[in-house]
């Protein structure tokens, strides 16, 4: 037996044992029939979607258990270790960070695989019956941010921001900080504002901590409204609230047209083209990561990957839901770990 069977052996080993009856769901006598998904919430639908073909093509397996977590919560309880009481699939609206990584590691998941799936837009959205905003990346910065270029935020009005914009009440319905999309948003909008201000850039060469908080930390003075991991709610908040903005995944905006529509952005409207382009600043690639230490153990991984791929593909039925393809190279490489299934290394991580 070579080293790679031996190392399986021990990971099935390790997941008939460490399973408990009860726990995240079909299990019974310290094992898993059904595979189980936590993570983004960007994702989710989009895996659901892939649940639904996954049954219907593959009728031996049961359903798979899909929960919206946020990213950040889903990676840790998918880096919490190997055994059917930890999850074998993350969804992420985000890269997993190296920390996140180190920590899969330090607990025994040395199998990641990371698959990205296609890309998603970070639109702003306000209600169709609103005054229509046009922003840029510097203004949600200064309307956002605890402490602007490290100055108090006093800003009541978007007017208060900039002279041009509505004296409209800074209202704005965003993620909390357990989810990828607020992770992204921090580092494609809020960063990107604050860098406006060339003492911002030199300053991130000097004191890399203190200068992320100065650009990523955002006011809690009731401007910014925290909306949970629901996207359907904020869209139902924003709709209800003129004047009010919000922050979520393109696919969601795309759903949604007949109660929102998207804010420009530096010019540029969040559209699929200006998605798929990487012209609209709030472009991102949302990725699954799967846990090679349980391909041996819990039935129905390799073929929900594979189903994932047909969706995944430019014409493939996920497009239909709001995932904009990625890139032919980015794709390609993609429908290649689709197939061999091989695990990621730290390399690139931040």
């Amino acid at each position: 037996m070579n080293r790679i069977s031996i190392a399986l052996a021990f990971a099935a080993l390790a997941l008939a044992g460490c399973g408990q009856d009860g726990n995240g769901g079909g299990q019974s006598g310290g094992t898993r029939s059904q595979i189980r998904i936590v993570g983004s919430s960007t994702v989710y639908p989009f895996a659901t979607a892939v649940a639904e073909q996954f049954v219907r093509n593959n009728p031996r397996f049961k359903a798979p258990i899909i929960e919206s977590t946020g990213t950040g919560g889903g990676m840790k309880l998918f880096c919490a270790g190997v055994g059917t009481q930890h999850p074998d699939i993350e969804n992420a609206s985000r890269r997993i960070k190296k920390s996140e990584y180190e920590d899969c590691q330090k607990n025994g998941v040395t199998q990641v695989i990371e698959l990205p799936i296609g890309i998603d837009g970070l639109a702003l959205i306000e209600a169709t019956g609103s005054p229509k905003f046009s922003l840029t990346q510097a203004d949600v910065y200064r309307a956002l941010a605890a402490n602007p270029f490290g100055i108090p935020n006093t800003a009541k009005t978007w007017q208060d921001v900039n002279a041009s914009l509505p004296a409209i009440p800074i209202r704005v319905y965003g993620p909390p900080p357990t989810s990828g999309t607020r992770d992204a948003f921090a580092e494609l909008i809020m960063e990107k504002g604050c860098e406006s201000d060339p003492a911002m850039k030199a300053l991130k060469q000097s004191d890399k901590d203190r200068a992320k908080d100065i650009c990523t930390k955002v006011r809690e003075d009731g401007a910014y409204i925290e909306g949970g991991e629901n996207d359907n709610l904020l869209v139902q908040k924003v709709s209800a609230n003129e004047g009010s903005i919000g922050i979520m995944g393109y696919s969601f905006l795309e759903e949604n047209a007949d109660k929102v529509r998207g804010i420009p952005l530096d010019g540029v409207v969040p559209t699929a083209a200006t998605i798929a382009s990487f012209e609209y600043p709030g472009a991102r690639p949302l990725y699954i990561y799967v846990k090679g230490d349980h391909l041996s153990a819990i039935p129905g991984i390799r073929e929900y990957v594979a189903e994932f791929a047909k969706g995944w593909a430019p014409n493939g039925y996920l497009t239909r839901r709001g995932l904009i393809a990625s890139p032919p190279e980015t794709l390609g490489l993609a429908n290649g770990t689709a197939t061999d299934l091989k695990p990621m290394t730290a390399e690139g991580l931040e």
